[in-house]
């Protein structure tokens, strides 16, 4: 292994305890690379921040100002950025007809609009010939009811990643990968209960080994569920979802 100079640098997104970023962060440094993680509110990466390996930043990613703060203390500390992971996400849960307008914008401004500001780290990624990495979801796929507004805003991710991957960045020398964990893990959700209106979630926390473990056989199954002709598919989905539902009832 190299100087500490030599290893890479890696920016995450999203970097809550019991997320996938957190898990990914964890990973990364590792793996012998120099994690830079970030989050909304410092204090849901406590543990992080009392690590001296990872240099831990806050970071909103629906602001400029705050993005382009937190990548210019990068630079000024490591001089450079190789990696970026755009994990940062939030999820909409409801009836899409009863969603405030409101609330769908701030959906798509932070899992669409807020990657726009990938931007600011493209010319350092140029500079090393790096990598931005998007976390999609496999709910494109096969969306569900409740989750329109979320999936909708991950199938938009998917294409501005495809965009950006094939067509803008490529010339530069920046692979641009789209990652599609399933939806068990994207929000570190391992159920959702209606009580009394309000969806309550339940965290548990992830490791990277989980992640690929639970997502690889989710992953097969929803893949082939996409091809199949949309009548069979609609019909297994429901019958899917009422057995969910008859189950949570009880």
């Amino acid at each position: 292994m190299g100087s500490s100079d030599e290893m890479p640098v890696v920016l995450i997104t999203g970097c809550s305890k019991g997320g996938i970023g957190y898990a990914l962060a964890r990973e990364f440094s590792a793996n012998g690379c120099r994690v830079v993680a970030t989050s909304q509110s410092q204090s849901t990466m406590s543990d992080l921040e009392k690590d001296p390996k990872f240099f831990v930043q806050e970071l909103d990613v629906q602001s400029e100002q705050s993005v382009s703060k937190a990548v210019s203390e990068v630079i000024d500390k490591y001089g450079q950025i190789d990696v970026l992971v755009n994990n940062a996400g939030v999820q909409c849960i409801g009836p899409l007809a009863e969603i405030p307008i409101q609330a769908m914008e701030n959906t798509f401004n932070t899992n669409v609009f807020s990657k726009d500001d990938s931007s600011c780290c493209t010319p350092h990624a140029s500079k090393r010939k790096g990598k931005i990495v998007n976390i999609g979801s496999i709910s494109i796929m096969a969306p569900g009811p409740w989750s329109g507004v979320y999936t909708a805003s991950k199938a938009a991710l998917h294409a501005l990643t495809d965009t950006l991957r094939l067509l803008e960045l490529r010339p530069f020398g920046i692979d641009v990968i789209n990652i599609v964990p399933g939806a068990e893990t994207i929000q570190t959700l391992s159920r959702i209960y209606p009580s009394k209106g309000v969806f309550v979630a339940k965290h548990k926390t992830n490791t990277c080994r989980d992640i690929c473990e639970r997502d690889g056989r989710l992953s097969t199954v929803m893949a082939i569920m996409h091809h199949m002709p949309v009548f069979v598919k609609d019909f297994l989905l429901t019958r899917s979802f009422m057995k969910m539902g008859a189950k949570t009832e009880k």
